[in-house]
C-alpha cells in the first residue's frame, strides 16, 4: 500500500503552475486555487483541471457550464492563498465581467474562458475538461508551486 504522505511528497518534486478557476454560482462569482491544470488538445482546444471532491466548491464547479482558468502571476501569491481558503477570495478581489457575464480576474499571466466539454471521475478528485473559447496572455511571469510552497521562477 502506498503511503499518502510519501506519495504527496514525491509529487511535490514536480514543479507546477498555479491557477485560480472561477465560475458563477447562485450566490455570485466564486473561485478556487488549483495546480491541477493541464493542456489536453489543440484541435479542439481543450484544457483540464481537477477539483477535490472534498471541497465545498466541488459541486458548483462540476455543474458549471462555463468557467475561466487564470494562470496566476508571481505577484498574486496572496490572491491564490485567499482562494484556497474562501470561495469569494476575500476583500482583495476586483471582479471583472466578460460580455457573457462570467467573472474573471485581471493581471494574470494567462486566462482561458471555457465551456464544459466533459467531466470524469478521478478518484478523490473530478477531472473537468473545458473547451477554450477565448484566451488572453500577458507578459507577467507565472507563479509556480514546488515542494508544497509557492515559488517564483
Amino acid at each position: 500500500m502506498i503511503n499518502q504522505d510519501d506519495f504527496r511528497s514525491a509529487l511535490g518534486k514536480y514543479v507546477t503552475g498555479i491557477t485560480i478557476v472561477t465560475c458563477n454560482s447562485k450566490n455570485g462569482p466564486i473561485g478556487i486555487t488549483a495546480n491541477s491544470f493541464s493542456s489536453l488538445s489543440l484541435s479542439p482546444p481543450l484544457v483540464l483541471w481537477s477539483p477535490a471532491k472534498a471541497s465545498k466548491r466541488h459541486d458548483t464547479f462540476l455543474e458549471a457550464e462555463k468557467f475561466i482558468i487564470h494562470i496566476a502571476n508571481e505577484d498574486q501569491i496572496e490572491l491564490c492563498k485567499s482562494f484556497s481558503k474562501s470561495a469569494d477570495g476575500g476583500d482583495g478581489v476586483n471582479w471583472e465581467f466578460n460580455n457573457e457575464g462570467e467573472a474573471f480576474i485581471k493581471n494574470c499571466s494567462a486566462r482561458f474562458e471555457c465551456i464544459k466539454y466533459n467531466h470524469f471521475d478521478g478518484g478523490d478528485h473530478s477531472i473537468i475538461v473545458g473547451e477554450v473559447k477565448k484566451f488572453e496572455t500577458t507578459d507577467h511571469k507565472p507563479l509556480a508551486y514546488w515542494g508544497g510552497a509557492y515559488t517564483k521562477l
